[in-house]
């Protein structure tokens, strides 16, 4: 009984440190982008457009207010990349670094903390995890800066291409979406390379990669080609993002890009379903999409990727275990189950809770943003959808909106970052465990 109420206690600790530590590098990118020497026109930004701009680059979802490349200074667009890289890798993993770096010792309650902020199993082996995590990150995002110089610096110069590559590179891999390519066209995004291989292809390696988590990283560097051997969760992990790339792919090559040349169609077919899985990258114009086209984009975002990873969203481990539930139901079995394996009630309630949350504060967020913009709920939902699920994809109404649809994308965009579950069990740290249990009583459901 003891044990089990400091446990919790810890757990709700360490809801705590997360929120905070996400709130804290909020409010600091908030006032560094407000100096004078943050924005070209040397002024600075103003707090609003300060605060959404740095909940977005620490929630790396990438909706902006203001284009990065042309509005910004070379100091901003720095402070949007550390914010960027912090974020994506997570507020802990970054102290437990600085930890390790200057030799503290890292005690029972920071790999705690570690252990839920990047959803491990189990607290042993969280140093070397993390150690393994930093390593993999750094190669990764240097490899794919190095693969895409060839283009940039060609049409930008070294110097600006060298920077070019690698924030973009930062950017993808963390799922953030943020560009500089508004020099071209203002938020134009990626939209001018929807023909250029190398280009696709890197920028979505990234943000699969970035966007499985560290844990199925894990397992395929200690398994190998082995699948067998994997955990039942990256199996899971691995097969939803296939799905979710491969379906999606096809219904838009068939159905939204038929207007394009093959290649090109190919690629922004597959570069669209792999970005609406919480990148926020676009080489297409969205506004052009249909509105089937952009209800299944929005059903993406919502999904987002997986647990433990850079991405947002859902995650697709929640909508297979939703849907292995829903199978059960069907054919009568028992228990929920994945890759010959049970799944616990308890995970099944927590999937469902998810869900709930998610859905419900991305369509009501979504009705209030059509009511006080007075525009169609279609886009606000686009919008809502995007932000909760830490994506950066927009309509392009995101600029024009008012304080108070602003805010609401702001509060969506932590919600969807740090986690839900998180921040409930952060505020709820009074709650007592309870062993007591009410007579049982049948209710009909459906």
């Amino acid at each position: 009984m003891l044990k089990t109420e400091k446990q919790i206690h810890k757990h709700r600790t360490s809801s705590q440190i997360i929120m905070l530590g996400f709130l804290s590098i909020i409010i600091l990118g908030s006032l560094l982008l407000m100096l004078p020497f943050a924005t070209r026109d040397g002024k600075g930004a103003v707090f609003s457009e300060a605060l959404f701009t740095a909940t977005s680059a620490v929630c790396v979802t990438g909706l902006v207010v203001q284009d990065t490349a042309t509005y910004w200074s070379s100091f901003g667009q720095g402070v949007i990349l550390m914010l960027i890289q912090i974020g994506g890798m997570g507020i802990v993993t970054i102290a437990v670094s600085v930890a390790m770096v200057s030799g503290r010792k890292i005690g029972l309650m920071q790999r705690s903390t570690m252990q839920e902020a990047i959803s491990a199993h189990h607290v042993g082996g969280i140093v070397r995890l993390t150690r393994f995590i930093l390593k993999m990150t750094a190669i990764i995002e240097l490899l794919g800066a190095v693969f895409l110089m060839p283009v940039f610096c060609r049409e930008f110069g070294i110097g600006k291409g060298i920077w070019y590559s690698l924030f973009h590179s930062i950017s993808a891999f963390c799922n953030a979406g943020f560009d500089l390519m508004g020099i071209k066209t203002h938020f134009s995004s990626l939209t001018s390379y929807s023909s250029c291989f190398s280009v696709n292809f890197i920028i979505m390696l990234l943000i699969v990669i970035g966007g499985i988590g560290f844990l199925t990283w894990e397992d395929i560097k200690s398994n190998k080609y082995h699948i067998k051997k994997y955990r039942m969760q990256s199996k899971v992990i691995l097969t939803v993002t296939t799905m979710l790339i491969v379906f999606p792919a096809v219904y838009f090559f068939f159905g939204e890009f038929s207007d394009l040349p093959l290649q090109e169609r190919i690629l922004c077919s597959l570069f669209h379903s792999v970005t609406t899985r919480t990148a926020g990258f676009n080489t297409s114009d969205l506004t052009l999409l249909s509105e089937t086209g952009q209800m299944l984009t929005i059903v993406l975002m919502l999904i987002g990727g997986s647990p433990g990873s850079t991405a947002g969203g859902i995650k697709t481990t929640t909508i297979a275990v939703l849907f292995s539930s829903a199978i059960s139901v069907f054919l009568r079995k028992e228990n929920t189950q994945l890759f010959k394996r049970s799944i616990s009630g308890g995970a099944v309630r927590i999937a469902a809770t998810i869900f709930l949350m998610y859905t419900f504060l991305f369509t009501f967020g979504a009705m209030i943003i059509s009511r006080v913009e007075c525009i169609p709920i279609l886009p606000a939902l686009f919008e809502t959808a995007s932000a909760i699920g830490t994506v950066g994809l927009s309509l392009g109404i995101t600029a024009d909106l008012g304080a108070v649809s602003r805010f609401i994308l702001i509060i969506l965009m932590f919600f969807g970052r740090v986690g839900g579950l998180t921040i409930i069990f952060a505020a709820l740290t009074e709650n007592k465990v309870n062993i007591s249990k009410y007579p049982q009583e049948k209710i009909t459901v459906g």
